[in-house]
């Protein structure tokens, strides 16, 4: 108890200490500055709402027609529920565009949100990116007050963030903590996981709603926990703002999200003292690499210059490139070092 105390106490005590410090640097009989960040919080609280959705559910064996007439028989024609979800979203532009997250509205039938000063309203899906776990909707409404995007690639260790959102369906909460990590790779199925990971606290409702920084910008869209008990562990994940706004951009223009492509599965290299390199382990028939003359046991060692260091950093830099433009791969085959150029194409999409 004594060690929780100690940590709970020293953030007062330094708090206090800057306190006195700033009233000392003031003229006598000024109010002090209320520490806090009550002004970040009411910048960007209007932007982030509440996301209610509803899908209407058929049991899988009533779909089928021989069995649909025993379960109208058997159920009164009634078999069909409701199921519903809770979430949150940041309105980035002023004509109504809502980034969330795609887990949040996937399959709903019906979204309605709901803003800070109470009003709702009904919105519509753009579009989404299952791999980011992404979507924008839109809503028709005036008078929206977009929040406004920091730089999420300048965010450092140790920054203030806070988290904004909707947990367990209680109404729009803030909770308080650091970026723990930058650069997270390997949290979710996706290869273009990049999360910045925070400690504030992250619960269920909270998915899609925003993590700012002290000036109240956007720095990122919370999407997940790490947690044993289903609540916040202190371990929660946020897309960056800058890749959150690059897909939203995408969907906004042409409807989806196109990435790059090569047709290659690729391995960390075996080989001992080597700090960069993935080796290829298939090259698939007609594809990009396989014109380009790619073989299986080559060592990729850089992309467009950049070293290949790890495969999520490789899979984000073919997913950048445009379909139709040039990839240049640096490889070694067996003790030759070769440049290739393969055109890329377009991933496509995961079932």
């Amino acid at each position: 108890m004594r060690e929780l105390l100690r940590y709970v106490l020293l953030p007062a005590l330094v708090g206090g200490l800057v306190g006195l410090g700033v009233m000392l640097a003031t003229k006598p009989g000024a109010p002090a500055p209320k520490p806090g960040y009550a002004q970040a919080v009411k910048r960007a609280a209007p932007a982030v709402v509440n996301i209610y959705s509803s899908k209407l559910l058929t049991p899988p064996i009533c779909q089928l027609p021989r069995f649909k007439e025993w379960c109208d028989r058997f159920t009164g024609g009634e078999q069909n529920h409701m199921q519903s979800s809770l979430g949150s979203g940041v309105i980035v532009r002023e004509d109504g565009y809502i980034l969330t997250n795609n887990h949040v509205i996937a399959g709903a039938d019906e979204i309605l949100v709901s803003f800070n000063n109470g009003q709702a309203t009904t919105a519509t899906v753009i579009g989404s990116d299952p791999e980011t776990d992404l979507a924008v909707i839109k809503v028709e409404a005036r008078g929206l007050r977009p929040i406004d995007i920091g730089e999420s690639a300048a965010v450092e260790v140790g920054d203030v963030a806070l988290a904004i959102g909707n947990p367990f369906g209680i109404g729009q909460t803030v909770s308080s903590g650091i970026i723990s990590a930058k650069g997270r790779t390997g949290i979710s199925p996706s290869p273009y996981d990049d999360f910045i990971q925070t400690d504030a606290a992250i619960n269920p409702g909270n998915s899609g709603g925003a993590l700012i920084d002290a000036a109240g910008h956007l720095i990122g869209v919370n999407t997940l926990i790490f947690s044993r008990s289903g609540g916040s562990e202190g371990i929660g994940f946020a897309i960056p703002a800058q890749l959150a706004m690059s897909v939203l951009n995408e969907i906004v223009e042409t409807g989806r999200v196109t990435r790059g492509w090569l047709g290659v599965e690729l391995a960390s290299t075996p080989a001992p003292g080597m700090a960069v390199g993935l080796e290829v382990t298939r090259v698939l028939a007609r594809g990009p690499a396989d014109q380009a003359g790619l073989r299986t046991g080559d060592l990729i060692v850089a992309i467009n210059e950049q070293p290949a260091v790890s495969s999520s950093v490789v899979s984000r830099l073919i997913a950048h490139a445009a379909p139709g433009s040039d990839i240049q791969l640096d490889i070694l085959r067996g003790e030759e070092a070769i440049t290739v150029t393969a055109r890329s194409g377009e991933r496509p999409v995961p079932n």
